[in-house]
Formats: C-alpha cells, sequence, structure tokens
C-alpha cells in the first residue's frame, strides 16, 4: 500500500478526534474563538514536528518562494473560513450529518477545476457529480409538509460553503509544497504545514485581540481541551500534507472519506446524537457519487 494512503488514512482518523474536540469547544468560545484553538495550539506541534525532522535526517530548511508564499497563504485562509462554517454547521445538525456534507468537497473541487483550469468534465464525471448531488439533496430534505418545510437551506449552504473553502485549502497547500524548491517530501510538506499555520495564527490573533479579546483568552482557560484540538490538528493536517507531497490533492480528500463512518461512531457514543435512516441514505448516495467520480479520474 502507497505511503500517502497510510498517511491520509491516519489523517483521516486524527481528524475525526479533532472535529470532535473543537465542536465542544464551541459553545464555551464562539465560532472564531474555537475556530483559532486549532492554530494556534496547533503551530508549537507542527514547528516541534519540523524541527525534530529536521535534526533526525539533518535536513536543511527550506526557504519560500514568492509562489509557496502565494499558494500557502490561499489554503492557510481558505482553511480558516472552512473551519468556521464546519463549527456553525455543526450546530445544526449532528456530527456525523456535518462531516458527511463536508464529504462534498471532491464534487467540488472537480467543478472548480473545470471553471479554473479547464479540465474536462466528461459525461461519466457529469454523472458522478449528478449522483453527489443527489445525495446533498436527501441530506437536506426535512419531514414536513409543505414545500416550505421540505428543504433545510442553511445547512446545504454551510456544508458546500465549507466543502467549497476546504477544497481550496487543499489546492493551496498542495501548491505550496510543489513549488518549495528542494527538500524531501516529507521536509517540504512540514515545513508547509508550519507556514500555513504561521499564517493562520497571525491572522486570528490580530482579529479576536480586535473584535473578541474574550474568545481568545476563553481558548486558555480550557488550555487541555485546546491543547488537544491543536496536537490532534497538527497530526491530522501533517498528515495530509505528506499525503499532498506525494500524489494529487484529488486523491488524498477523496480517501479521506472514510471520516463520515468515523464520524458516525463519534456522533452516536459520544455526542449521544441520533442518525436517521434518511441522513443515512444521504450519506450513502454522497459516498456513492465521489466514490464514482475517484473512478471516472483514476
Amino acid at each position: 500500500m502507497s505511503l500517502w494512503v497510510w498517511a491520509a488514512l491516519l489523517g483521516a482518523i486524527a481528524q475525526t478526534g479533532r472535529n470532535a474536540t473543537q465542536a465542544g469547544l464551541t459553545a464555551a468560545l464562539g465560532t472564531v474563538g474555537a475556530t483559532q484553538v486549532r492554530f494556534l495550539f496547533g503551530l508549537p506541534f507542527a514547528a516541534l514536528f519540523l524541527a525534530l525532522h529536521l535534526a533526525w535526517t539533518g535536513a536543511a530548511l527550506p526557504v519560500p518562494t514568492a509562489a509557496t508564499l502565494g499558494w500557502t497563504a490561499l489554503g492557510a485562509w481558505a482553511q480558516i473560513a472552512g473551519t468556521a462554517l464546519m463549527l456553525l454547521l455543526m450546530k445544526d445538525q449532528s456530527f456525523g450529518v456535518a462531516t458527511a456534507w463536508l464529504k462534498t468537497e471532491p464534487v467540488l473541487v472537480a467543478l472548480l477545476g473545470a471553471a479554473l483550469l479547464g479540465d474536462a468534465l466528461t459525461p461519466g464525471i457529469l454523472a458522478a457529480i449528478g449522483i453527489a448531488v443527489a445525495g446533498v439533496l436527501v441530506l437536506s430534505v426535512k419531514p414536513g409538509p409543505t414545500l416550505g418545510s421540505f428543504f433545510q437551506t442553511r445547512p446545504a449552504a454551510l456544508g458546500l460553503l465549507s466543502g467549497l473553502c476546504y477544497g481550496l485549502a487543499a489546492i493551496g497547500f498542495r501548491g505550496g509544497i510543489t513549488h518549495l524548491p528542494d527538500g524531501s517530501f516529507l521536509t517540504r510538506a512540514l515545513a508547509t504545514l508550519t507556514l500555513a499555520l504561521a499564517i493562520q495564527t497571525a491572522t486570528l490573533l490580530v482579529w479576536l485581540a480586535l473584535f473578541d479579546r474574550k474568545a481568545l483568552t476563553g481558548s486558555f482557560r480550557v488550555w487541555r481541551s485546546s491543547l488537544a484540538a491543536g496536537f490532534l490538528g497538527a497530526f491530522a493536517s501533517a498528515c495530509w500534507f505528506t499525503g499532498f507531497s506525494l500524489t494529487t490533492a484529488a486523491n488524498v480528500r477523496t480517501l479521506a472519506l472514510v471520516e463520515i463512518p468515523m464520524a458516525q461512531i463519534v456522533s452516536r457514543w459520544h455526542f449521544r446524537q441520533k442518525t436517521s435512516p434518511r441522513q443515512y441514505a444521504g450519506m450513502a448516495t454522497i459516498l456513492l457519487g465521489v466514490a464514482a467520480l475517484l473512478w471516472q479520474q483514476g
């Protein structure tokens, strides 16, 4: 089995734990406060991972190019937006269903690739996108006698926007890694991760200092949970970035769909949330569509 597959699987496990920990912080810190935890408390761990790797291998720290800075900044800011939207979504839907909404990301990346990069959309790819969109509609259906109560537009919008932001983040991080001029795949992955977290931490520290100092100080009062979310986030990101350095972002993010059954376990046993048969059907349909998309691209 390829190394990137193992990296993606480990990333999915760590990210499921990070999302669960971070969702629990939203009530105490607010959306932006909980969002900054993964970055502020993740940066020291990412820097430690990088320092240990450089000390162990004797490799030199790669100097980022302007292209690396630009792509990494795009990924960093898109991930901030995606995380904030994800936490808002988790207020409306169960943890497992929210995770499924986010997994529309590969479909959105395919559409972005067609619009921005001129990637070809074959009939098979269009059919796969149609299946996944049908799954999104099934997930957004709300039982009720009237058409107005039939769709939950807020969760749909939050989920699609969050998935879009995460798609842009994956593209940005992949671009940042590939534009580093030298270093092994792991050196470039960890260096880009540390740079991304530094950009994200600086951005959110300025925002919170200006607009929400209570959330900033609150994250230090719940430092144990914040530290756990930071470590899991940094470890998951290190795995994702390792995958990005070895294969396309689409391959890595598609394999990340294993988060959905993992999230269902967390949803049922940790949050005590129930998932209806209709929601299971929607998640299964999304998975089928994204799997068909991957098959078409492979």
